[in-house]
């Protein structure tokens, strides 16, 4: 398994609609895996396909792992092919950020509850009823599988400073 480079806005991966995968060959797999090394490593809870280059619906994530203590870490990552929430209950506004988004953060009302229909690495259908961190969790990556990131839930201004600053960084690191 390998740790991939995680995209940052504004490349283009990151607001393309990703692409339903028909095939889960080799490649898919490598990729699932690389994806949730990388999420580890970043550390996250979740990572997107598009976030490291890949326009394809692939989701990991693992809300447990980063927030438990030292002797109770255990990884076990949730791996989504193709998946689609079919019931969004409740809301919630929280803060969040982003591993494609560094250094911001913007409050994003979410559902509650979610359930989620998508297939394993097997190709098996599965459905996941999630709530709290979870529920936001994967309408979060799955928000990146349809070209959003957090910016786009931001205020027209919110961005705007967003976008300087990155603009202002850039011309500083050459």
């Amino acid at each position: 398994m390998a740790v991939r480079p995680i995209v940052i806005v504004p490349h283009e991966a990151l607001s393309r609609n990703a692409e339903e995968i028909t095939d889960i060959n080799e490649h898919i797999r490598q990729l699932a895996h690389d994806m949730t090394d990388t999420m580890y490593r970043a550390p996250g809870v979740g990572l997107a396909a598009n976030q490291v280059g890949e326009a394809l619906r692939l989701i990991v994530v693992d809300v447990e792992y980063a927030y438990a203590e030292p002797r109770d870490k255990k990884k076990k990552p949730t791996i989504l092919i193709n998946p689609r929430i079919c019931l969004a209950e409740g809301a919630e506004s929280k803060e969040e950020g982003c591993l494609s988004v560094p250094e911001f953060g913007v409050e994003i009302t979410r559902a509650t509850n979610v359930k989620v229909e998508a297939l394993d690495l097997e190709g098996k259908p599965i459905t996941i009823e999630a709530s709290g961190l979870m529920a936001r969790a994967l309408q979060h990556e799955i928000d990146h599988l349809n070209g959003t990131t957090v910016l786009d839930h931001a205020s027209a201004l919110k961005r705007s400073l967003y976008h300087r600053r990155l603009r202002k960084k850039a011309r500083s690191d050459r």
